[in-house]
Formats: structure tokens, sequence, C-alpha cells
């Protein structure tokens, strides 16, 4: 856009411009200052050369109006002699160029190709950003999805969740989990027809999730039946009062919506606030605040969830205990174990009975797990002595204390063993069928179809055991044998060895052995290895 009260000026540039540049530019014009932002409001220009002296309006208030519809535009400012407060004005209003008339052409030209590439770079990054959105677009979505169901199904190692929360920016420490149930219509404190509503829901998905990010700031999982489970990640140890609020309001909203834009009614549950790797717990909450309400909503703070304790109970202490044998965790437990004997003996050190009745229990909760983790056989009378033992301690709660710790070591030394010996056992059957078969044309399918455990768990657990990859353990089994061959049989060809170990092709052969080995085959059998 060229803008001068002077038409000679103007056929001047555009005189320029359509031989310098021909068919690169679209050129228009004007000679006063108001025409000049009617103009720039349809021609929309991308570089405007502007004269400061205009009739009415100047140039300076000519281009702080274009500024704000066109931010992107590339002022050149033209002027006289004469006018430098004007140009120093103009380099306040965002100007690229301040030239002096009467302009040199080369000096014309230099500018509006340095505009030009400037522009053009400006639209190939953009682009770039626009196609990085676009997957994005694609695989965030993924993502959320495969954090969310790692979470609830707890199908995970913590360096996946970590990974999971690094891609999404997640620095929280803890999340709670929301449920929306969809369905035709609510009937109490259930939906209608789940799987048409299922159906429908895959189709309109996207837009269901756009609806969701635009009221929560949350991870959207993917449609699991005529459900989608909604990640928050948060900072919070519990849900307040107000965001309890916040967050039933906001729902209310989205139920709503979602009605409005997919004729899909929904009802939405919201769990407590836990700590990542329990947040199948919080989904479990969600869907139960649910069933227990016909309303649109429900939040598990606002019906009755069951168990209450007395404000300073160390609940949280008792579940580690029971969590950390499960886990075949002796250190976890143990200290856990210790904290909690610690606090019944500080505010309860008078109610003996009480606490011989607490060391029983989660003695006895320990040794279940045990047997269950273990595949244990569980035997009637193995209790026998433990009440008479318990009540002839009385009050020496050191006894007490240390026969509560070795029953609990006892369970998670169950747990761990077992978990060891079945991992050591399977690894050795594993072993026995590689160093049988290892001539044939074996895979780590095939080996773990023999051990009876996925391919997947199968490589990870030999890897443990044995500090090789299967690869590596095979290609070492049969090197190892054709070293045997070699020295001790000078009747057999190469290519006879190469099969007796599991190769059938001999080139291929010389090439692993000469990498594992660092000579070739001919080279060891001639002695120099």
């Amino acid at each position: 856009m060229i803008c001068d009260d002077e038409g000679i000026v103007i056929d001047a540039i555009k005189f320029i411009i359509e031989k310098e540049f021909p068919g690169e530019c679209d050129i228009a014009s004007a000679k006063t200052g108001r025409a000049v932002i009617e103009l720039a409001e349809s021609f929309r220009p991308d570089i405007a050369f502007m004269d400061i002296q205009m009739p009415g309006i100047n140039g300076i208030e000519a281009m702080r109006e274009i500024r704000k519809s066109n931010e992107s535009v590339i002022f050149v400012v033209l002027t006289a002699y004469d006018k430098f407060d004007y140009a120093k004005a103009a380099i306040n209003v965002g100007v690229r160029e301040y030239l002096n008339k009467p302009v040199d052409r080369n000096k014309i030209i230099e500018v509006l190709t340095s505009a030009m590439k400037e522009i053009d770079d400006n639209r190939s990054k953009r682009a770039r950003e626009l196609q990085v959105k676009e997957k994005l677009e694609t695989v965030v979505p993924m993502i959320e999805n495969g954090l969310i169901y790692n979470l609830l199904f707890q199908e995970y190692f913590e360096e996946d969740i970590e990974n999971y929360k690094s891609l999404l920016g997640i620095a929280e420490k803890r999340c709670f989990i929301g449920v929306i149930v969809f369905g035709e219509e609510r009937d109490g404190n259930h939906m209608t027809n789940a799987v048409g509503s299922s159906i429908r829901l895959h189709r309109c998905y996207t837009e269901v999730r756009e609806l969701i990010r635009t009221t929560f700031n949350c991870f959207v999982g993917g449609v699991s039946g005529n459900k989608i489970a909604m990640l928050f990640p948060t900072d919070e140890e519990a849900h307040t009062y107000n965001s309890r609020v916040r967050l039933i309001e906001g729902a209310r909203d989205l139920t709503r919506r979602i009605k409005e834009r997919t004729d899909i009614d929904a009802r939405i549950g919201f769990g407590h606030v836990v700590e990542p790797m329990e947040a199948m717990n919080s989904y479990r909450e969600a869907l139960w605040a649910l069933i227990q309400t016909s309303g649109r909503v429900a939040h598990v703070d606002d019906v009755f969830t069951g168990a209450l304790y007395d404000e300073d109970y160390p609940a949280q202490t008792e579940k580690e205990i029971a969590d950390a044998t499960e886990k075949g965790d002796e250190a976890a437990q143990q200290s856990a174990a210790m904290i909690y004997f610690d606090w019944m003996v500080k505010n309860y050190a008078n109610a003996i009975s009480n606490i011989q009745l607490k060391v029983l229990e989660i003695v006895m909760r320990a040794e279940t797990i045990g047997y269950i983790e273990s595949n244990d056989t569980y035997h009637f009378m193995s209790r026998d002595d433990y009440l008479p033992r318990v009540i002839e301690m009385g009050q020496d709660m050191e006894s007490l204390k240390g026969w509560f710790l070795t029953k609990l070591s006892e369970a998670v030394h169950r747990v761990s063993e077992s978990r060891n010996n079945r991992e050591s056992n399977t690894i050795e059957r594993a072993r026995i069928y590689i160093d049988e078969n290892y001539a044939k044309d074996i895979s780590l399918d095939d080996v773990s179809r023999v051990v009876d455990i996925s391919p997947y768990y199968f490589s990870r657990v030999f890897k443990d055991e044995t500090g090789q990859n299967f690869i590596d353990y095979l290609t070492e089994r049969r090197l190892d044998h054709a070293k045997e061959l070699l020295l001790s049989d000078d009747r057999l060809s190469m290519k006879e060895i190469s099969v007796m170990v599991g190769y059938s092709d001999p080139n291929y052969f010389s090439r692993i052995f000469k990498k594992n080995v660092g000579v070739t085959p001919t080279e060891f059998k001639g002695g120099k290895n």
C-alpha cells in the first residue's frame, strides 16, 4: 500500500515495484489519511509506504489506527528532511524504515527485499507452527489417554508415569478423578441406553472433549463404554468447600452444554484428592458418588463415604502397612508399622486390650495378603498360639512390638520370596529350554510361550535375573558351542557348524562370530583367538 499526497511519488514507487518484483505484489494507493485508513481495512497490506504529512489525518495518526487492526503490517515512512520530529514519532508507532525524500531507487528495492523476506519467513514459521499444533492436536489426546489409562488400570512402571507427566507438563504432586457417564436420559441414579449412547459418543468425542477442556483445566481420557474419565492435577491436600462448589457448578454447566450440542444426557462424579498411584480409588469414588444420588452432579465429599476415624487416627499409616506388604517392600512396611505401634502406645498406653486386638488385626490382615500373593497353603491351626501369646505379653509393650514387627516381616517375606522364586523358576525353565533348543530357529515369543508369560514381561524379568537380554544370551550360548565345535572337530565345515548352532546362513554366522569374539571362525579355528 502506497500512501502519499503526491501522485508522482505513488507512480514512481509503483513503477519500481512492478519492474523489480513482477507478479509478486498487489498494489493499492491512497492520498489522504482517512482514505489510507479505510483502504487498509479492506486491502489488509503486508507493507505500507506512508507519507507523514498528508491532508486531514496525518501519517502518524493513520499508522496508529491501522496498527489497531493489523499488527503485522510493516510500515516504511516517507518524509522530507525537515520533518525529523515526525520521524521520531513514527519510530514509536513501530516503523521498520525511515526514508527521506527524494528516495533513492536502490534504497526502495533494498527495503522491499528485506521486508518481503521477513514476511515470507514469518509465514513459513507460522505454517510450521500450525503443522506442529495440528500434530499435537492428534498426539496430545493419545498421551492424555495413555496417562489416565495407566493410572486407572495400574498397568505401568513409575518411570512411565513420570514420562507422561513430563510430556504433558504436569508438575502437581496429587490429583483427583472426575467421571462423565453418558446415556439417553437419567433414570434415578443411572443412565438409560448406555450402549447406544456409547456409539453416539464415539462419533462426537472431539466436540465433547473440547467442551470439557473449555470448562475444566484437566486432562481427558478416551471413551470407555459410556464413560469418559478426567484427570485433575492439583497441589491441594483435599478439596476445600469453595473448590468443591466451583467443580460442581462447572460440571452442571458442562452437562447442560453437552446436552445442547450432542443431544446426549450426562452425569458427572468426582472423587477425593489422592496420590497419582491411587487414582483408581478416586475413580471408584466418583462412580460411587453417582450411584448414591440421583442428581446430575455428585462429589464424594457430599455423600456418606463409609468408615470415619478419630481426628488423629493414622489411617494412612495403617494403609501403608498393607500396601507395602502387598508390594513385598519390607523396609516401607516395617517403617510404617513402627510409626503405627508407637502411636498406639503414646496415645492409648492404658488401653492394653485394644492395642493387643489391633496388633492381631493388622498381623492377620498382612498374613492374608501374604497367603494370597504367594499362593501358599493356609492351615487353619497355623495361628493357634497367637491370642495366648499376645495376652501373655500383657503390658510388656517392647515384647509385643517385637512380635508385631516379626509377624509382619514374615508376611512380607512370604510375598517377596514367592515373587522372586516364581521369577527365578521361570528364568531357570527358560534357560533350560534355550540350552536344549538354541540350534533351532527359536525366538523370544517361543520361549515366553514355553514359560507361559507374556513376551514383554518375560523380557524384563529375564534381563533382571540374568543381566542380559534374551537375544544376547541366546547368541552367547550358540557361539560357546560353536567355539567347542571349531576346536574339537576338524571334519566339520563352517556351514555345518553354523547350522548346528542355529544359523542357517554361514556368512551371517561368520559376521556374528567376528562381532562378538573379535576374530572370524576360521581365524579362531587356526589358533588366532
